[in-house]
């Protein structure tokens, strides 16, 4: 008997036809002698819908009430995949975050899990049920309901994989795995068997939806095996893990970004330490960095450009705002309208000239340049977000053909 913890998205529950679907591969997985886990989002765009009511009432919210009214969403969604799961004929009962043991930080609408004490669950699963628990979810020590930002049950599922040492961690989404590049926007993209958590986790880092990269991170960190495929039909799906068996290829996939800003800090003066102070006060925000590029300008002075996530844009700009002010002719420029195009491959590190072949791409298809980033397995440029489309399936014709 082996325990299985598996995890649906919000397309997965969408409806009731839906709810149903998952209801028959939950109680086939339990039938067969597993004990089973199942994680569940919010149904369809139920939290995009929370989200514009709060906006409606007061745009200026507070993050606590937020996450009172988002907690909702797993809420609804867990109770009615249980009453499928009743309907077919198998003991069900459904958690919430804090009833799974969930103990978060405090920082509402992002927080942290802190750890999971699964006392309750294994409870339920010593009854013979089926254990549903809402995803994205949790209690600070404070008691108050936390969240923990986009994705985050696919890291509530990987974290009660880790705590319970579970045989394998399944995360159902609406496509059949990890492809080469999205399958809705690239005909040809191509289907993994595998990949390896440093791909995965850069492939999700860097925009590629399927995985939420928090949660790649801690199945590598707690060696779970993931395996990703569809709630839409029973083909088999990508397995994410430590070691492929395949190949090195060149590069495992194209991922696109467009939830990106870039801030350009322009005619600061060349002096050591500024970079440092610039860079301290958006970690005070908790704003993340990422490409970075510096340049010498005239007359002694020096520009800073990075990018950081668009929802946190105006914020960053904020935050430097006063500093910058002591300095004359000093600007800080927002621009919101470009887009993050990567390639990711662990036969990068073997491999010269990739980074050319991605250049070329982009030239052939006649798309500029406007920043680049490089590490072992991956390249990033930043562009004009009207291209960017144009330059996913550019680079990946070079590539794949």
């Amino acid at each position: 008997m082996s325990l299985i913890v598996q995890k649906f998205g919000g397309s997965s529950v969408a409806n009731a036809e839906r709810v149903l679907n998952v209801a028959k591969i939950v109680t086939e997985t339990y039938a067969k002698g597993n004990d089973v886990v199942v994680v569940v989002s919010a149904q369809g765009d139920t939290t995009d819908d929370l989200i514009a009511k709060a906006e409606e009432i007061n745009p200026n919210g507070s993050k606590r009430e937020k996450d009172m009214l988002l907690a909702a969403g797993e809420q609804i969604s867990i109770s009615l995949l249980a009453m499928a799961i009743e309907k077919l004929g198998y003991p069900a009962v459904s958690l919430l975050g804090w009833q799974a043991g969930f103990e978060t930080t405090n920082i509402h609408t992002s927080a942290r899990i802190k750890k999971v004490d699964p006392s309750r669950i294994r409870h339920e699963l010593d009854k013979k049920r089926i254990v549903v628990v809402a995803g994205f979810q949790g209690l600070a020590k404070t008691d108050d309901i936390t969240t923990l930002g986009r994705g985050g049950s696919d890291t509530s599922a990987v974290a009660i994989a880790a705590a319970m040492h579970a045989d394998l961690c399944q995360i159902y989404t609406d496509v059949e795995g990890v492809y080469t590049a999205d399958p809705r926007k690239v005909e040809n993209a191509r289907k993994l068997k595998e990949i390896s958590y440093d791909e995965m986790l850069e492939l999700a880092t860097l925009g590629a939806q399927v995985l939420n990269n928090r949660s790649v991170e801690m199945a590598k960190k707690y060696n779970i095996e993931l395996e990703v495929l569809s709630s839409m039909t029973r083909a088999s799906g990508t397995i994410v893990k430590e070691k492929t068996k395949m190949e090195k290829m060149l590069i495992s996939g194209v991922a696109k970004d467009t939830d990106v800003a870039r801030i350009s800090v322009t005619g600061i003066p060349n002096e050591p330490g500024l970079a440092f102070k610039i860079f301290s006060k958006l970690s005070a925000k908790d704003i993340n960095v990422d490409i970075i590029l510096q340049s010498i300008g005239h007359d002694g002075k020096k520009d800073i450009s990075f990018t950081v996530p668009k929802s946190r844009g105006a914020e960053a700009a904020e935050a430097l705002k006063d500093y910058i002010e002591n300095f004359d002719g000093t600007e800080i420029l927002v621009d919101e309208s470009v887009a993050k195009i990567s390639i990711v491959g662990a036969g990068m590190e073997s491999h010269a000239g990739v980074a050319t072949k991605m250049f070329e791409a982009l030239y052939d298809a006649q798309v500029n340049i406007q920043m680049i980033s490089t590490s072992e397995i991956k390249v990033s440029v930043l562009i004009d977000e009207n291209d960017a489309d144009k330059a996913v399936k550019a680079i990946h014709a070079k590539f794949f053909g």
